[in-house]
């Protein structure tokens, strides 16, 4: 399987730690330097308007899926090189999901949270066989992956359910997780 194509989700909040958008820029580097595009929600704030500008200003390419309330907001970033908009969030979401060939969760609230969790339970389902990397930036996951590894614990999933997903500290452990799945 190649990935050249990466569903990111992240915070659209803008009041968080430099660290996180730090971390957003050497993504957007990372993705520009390897010609990988870059699936996203299309919003103009926060760690996803950061990565977004990242990704445009060092000559990457992004694709933003976003449902019409939010366009009809300008929540939308104006730059993007493809917009598609949905009538929904659920179409938005199995729009992105259906044009990733991976996915990576930086930090977010709720909805990154959300997304998250629907996409590895849809790998847990069968519904597709692609990468998760959980991008553990300032140990902001530490405590879903403690919960996950409860659900494991406890038998609400199965020990085998811990290889849906991936963690990463760094952004080379972000590179190496993509570098090996190209090469299977």
């Amino acid at each position: 399987m190649s990935i050249k194509n990466i569903c990111v989700y992240c915070a659209a909040s803008s009041n968080i730690d430099k660290v996180y958008f730090d971390s957003a820029v050497k993504l957007g580097k990372l993705f520009s330097s390897n010609n990988i595009r870059c699936i996203c929600g299309a919003g103009n704030t926060g760690l996803m308007g950061k990565l977004t500008e990242e990704i445009l200003n060092n000559g990457g390419d992004v694709t933003g899926v976003i449902p019409q309330f939010m366009v009809d907001s300008n929540m939308h970033h104006p730059d993007i090189n493809e917009l598609i908009v949905t009538e929904t969030m659920h179409e938005r979401k199995a729009k992105m999901a259906e044009m990733a060939d991976a996915f990576i969760a930086l930090p977010g609230g709720c909805g990154t949270m959300e997304e998250l969790m629907e996409i590895i339970t849809w790998k847990q389902l069968n519904i597709f066989n692609k990468p998760i990397i959980i991008f553990n930036i300032n140990n902001y996951y530490d405590h879903l992956i403690k919960m996950l590894d409860h659900a494991i614990d406890q038998t609400f999933m199965s020990k085998e359910n811990a290889s849906l997903w991936d963690i990463a500290y760094s952004i080379e452990d972000i590179n190496n997780i993509i570098n090996s799945n190209n090469l299977k």
